[in-house]
């Protein structure tokens, strides 16, 4: 029973939640895109999502020096 429960609720919020949506488009994307600046945050969001990327890789070659040690 609450399986269903839990499914109906799902699927009633995902109803309400892409009525509530407007057609009209995003503005701030729009003025972005048109004076050129989108590739300035694209390029700003990959550097920080590749500097992440790099620190997560180092840190985990030091936690498998610590377990080799251990």
């Amino acid at each position: 029973m609450r399986k269903y429960f839990v499914t109906a609720t799902m699927v009633l919020f995902t109803a309400v939640s892409s009525l509530a949506q407007s057609t009209s488009g995003v503005e701030m994307a729009d003025e972005l895109r048109s004076s050129g600046k989108i590739y300035v945050v694209v390029a700003v969001i990959t550097i920080i999502l590749l500097a992440l990327i790099g620190y997560l890789f180092s840190i985990d070659r030091k936690v498998k020096k610590l377990e080799k040690k251990n």
